[in-house]
């Protein structure tokens, strides 16, 4: 028996019983799913540092939608808000390094 105690997503215990196996689950109350959550996000994204792949990345974004959420908002918010401060800041495609800022004389 292996002890996970941690957040999966809806359908996993549907997929580890239909292997034959059995596993005890619980939801979390609504105070702790948030915790929970943002415990998923350090782990999709220690995944994500490790095997640097398309399939964490979208881990990472169902867990970021999921916080949204649970915060109170939806995903077209979260889409919205990335692509306001997109138009407003640019993105990170060009690459570009900071290296210094100094008071002009």
């Amino acid at each position: 028996m292996k002890i996970y105690n941690k957040l999966v997503r809806d359908k996993i215990p549907e997929i580890i019983r239909a292997t034959g196996k059995n596993c005890d689950v619980r939801v979390a109350e609504k105070e702790e799913q948030l915790k929970l959550l943002e415990s998923k996000l350090s782990e999709e994204v220690a995944e994500y540092m490790e095997a640097k792949n398309l399939e964490e990345l979208s881990d990472i974004m169902e867990v970021l939608f999921g916080l949204a959420k649970k915060l109170g908002y939806r995903e077209e918010d979260l889409i919205n808000k990335r692509l306001e401060k997109r138009e407003e800041r640019g993105s990170f495609e060009e690459g570009i390094v900071l290296e210094k800022v100094w008071e002009q004389e």
